[in-house]
């Protein structure tokens, strides 16, 4: 059904906060046309009876057969959310339902295609929460340009259109901001409370933030190279077949006058940086092949129009 606003809830294990949760949701959201979208990501235990216990005809349940992360989660959320504006936040009871309403009106005021929210106060652990979350949150800021204080913060408020195109698989939940900036995104951010965990445990420790690195290159290249991989791999290709050139020059000249070089580091050392340039290059021009299909095959562009202005003239 369409409605003004949908809010997605992605679970693992949950039970006890299920009813807890939806209640603080209705009450929330009681004044305006919504819908809650639950995403099961494969609960082994009783969180989709609880679910299926809740009576309420907005409520939505979508099932996984297996836990396949919260990416896929949320990616599922957003596909089947009906609603305008889409809301995501933890199924912990840790984020509050409470702050959506003051959250959608200055998205909508401001014409905002992606608000976040701070936590404020944060109630959860120094060395396992706290600590890698701030490591995570200054790496991607330093390192993508996009200059939010909390990236782990899952309460967000998006327009429909913008989630839908934001392309989230993997682990790249945690990048959903930069995705939004990849898309041209207007966002901004708003503090918002934080509560500790009644019920459950966590399933985020200091590991996330290694998991961080490797996906942060990704968003790199997405946000620098998506539409020019050649700028990369040509780049770095010319540079080796540079000055694997040179040294195999020199070591010709060297051996026209006499000298040995059969033996010498810097042959292979040559050789090495003459055929990795070469394999950079065509990797480069493989990469620009694969992007010009990307968007041909499937009549897709390299840009977003947000609006088109037309001044029209008024006939005397």
């Amino acid at each position: 059904m369409k409605c003004y606003v949908s809010v997605i809830v992605c679970v693992y294990n949950e039970e006890k906060n299920i009813a807890p949760l939806v209640g603080q949701i209705e009450n929330a959201l009681s004044a305006l046309d919504y819908e809650i979208v639950y995403v099961d990501d494969g609960s082994r235990d009783g969180t989709l009876s609880e679910l299926k216990k809740i009576r309420n005809p907005r409520l939505r349940i979508v099932e996984f057969r297996r836990n396949y992360g919260q990416s896929a989660a949320l990616a599922a959320g957003i596909e089947y959310a009906e609603g305008e504006w889409l809301v995501t936040m933890d199924g912990d009871l840790q984020n509050d339902p409470a702050d959506i309403p003051a959250m959608l009106e200055k998205a909508e005021r401001e014409r905002l295609d992606l608000l976040a929210g701070i936590r404020q106060k944060r109630q959860d652990g120094m060395l396992l929460r706290k600590v890698p979350s701030r490591i995570a949150n200054w790496l991607i800021r330093r390192a993508s340009g996009v200059y939010l204080h909390d990236y782990g913060c899952t309460l967000k408020v998006f327009r429909a259109d913008l989630a839908k195109s934001l392309g989230i698989y993997g682990e790249l939940h945690r990048f959903i901001p930069v995705l939004a900036d990849l898309e041209g995104a207007r966002m901004d951010e708003m503090p918002v409370r934080h509560h500790s965990r009644q019920h459950g445990q966590s399933k985020y420790g200091i590991n996330r933030t290694i998991r961080v690195l490797s996906d942060l290159q990704l968003i790199l290249f997405l946000k620098r190279f998506r539409h020019k991989p050649m700028h990369l791999f040509g780049g770095w290709g010319v540079l080796s077949l540079g000055i694997g050139s040179l040294i195999l020059f020199w070591l010709l000249a060297q051996k026209i006058l006499g000298h040995e070089i059969g033996g010498r580091p810097l042959l292979t050392l040559g050789f090495i940086l003459f055929m990795a340039g070469l394999q950079l290059i065509a990797l480069g021009i493989l990469s620009e092949m694969m992007v010009r299909t990307y968007y041909e095959s499937q009549d897709k562009k390299p840009y977003k129009v947000r609006k088109v202005h037309e001044q029209r003239t008024v006939a005397a």
